[in-house]
This record gives C-alpha cells, sequence and structure tokens, in this order.
C-alpha cells in the first residue's frame, strides 16, 4: 500500500512541475519589414559584428551580436539605435524595446538574433531576425 502511495505521490509531483504556466509568444522583427500606418514598429535594420561562438566550437566567451534596430512611429522615421546583444546586457536591451511595444507584448522573457552562427558556414545578412520572447 505505501508503494502504490509513493508512486501516485511521485506521479502527481511530477505533472506538477511539467505545466508550465508562462504562455511564451516569439515576435519576429525582420529586415525590411512592413511599418504600421499607425503607432510604433521597429525594423531590423542590420548587423555591425556577430561575435558569438559558433556551434561546434569551444570558445573562452559565448560572445556578442551588435546589430541596428530602427523605430518609426506612424510610418515616420524616429530614430535608430545600436544594440549589443549579449548575456551582460539583456534587462538593458529589454528596457529600449519595451517602450516600443504595445502592452500586452511588453513582458518579456528574451531578445536573441537568429540564425546562431555555425562553425564553417557563412550566414547571409539577410537571414539574420531579431526574435523577442514575451509571456502573454
Amino acid at each position: 500500500m505505501k508503494n502504490i502511495l509513493f508512486a501516485v505521490m511521485l506521479i502527481f509531483s511530477f505533472s506538477l512541475f511539467a505545466q508550465n504556466n508562462n504562455d511564451v509568444s516569439y515576435l519576429k522583427i525582420k529586415q525590411n519589414s512592413c511599418i504600421k500606418k499607425k503607432g510604433n514598429s521597429l525594423v531590423f535594420k542590420e548587423v555591425l559584428s556577430d561575435s558569438r561562438c559558433p556551434e561546434g566550437v569551444n570558445c573562452i566567451w559565448a560572445g556578442e551580436i551588435k546589430v541596428v534596430v530602427a523605430v518609426y512611429l506612424d510610418k515616420n522615421f524616429i530614430k535608430e539605435e545600436t544594440l549589443i546583444i549579449s548575456g551582460k546586457n539583456s534587462q538593458e536591451n529589454i528596457a529600449w524595446i519595451t517602450q516600443y511595444l504595445p502592452a500586452d507584448k511588453r513582458n518579456i522573457e528574451s531578445i536573441n538574433v537568429f540564425p546562431y552562427p555555425k562553425e564553417g558556414v557563412k550566414i547571409k545578412s539577410k537571414k539574420y531576425f531579431l526574435q523577442i520572447a514575451y509571456i502573454k
């Protein structure tokens, strides 16, 4: 009887840990993306440098990627900002991007740039995009 009770409790505890209450969605900001007629728009302009450690390589540090993001308001250019995406300054980047997002997308979990480099593979500049993970 103790074994059955233990097994039921074990299964119940695993099911509690398996549930994820966070409903994460992703906002993809591409190069040359459409600019909204009303409100703020973010446009991924370019990659200035990408020193992230490629997959398949052992590196001393993870590296960083430096990108330019443009802000438009009602189709009018407002400004450009250079963001350095790395583990060190994620809160700074989140704070900057949050001010240009709608209220329902401001609970940002992470900001990443894709594709991630792979050893021996050159990434075409047009393939890069910014991905913002936010909790609904």
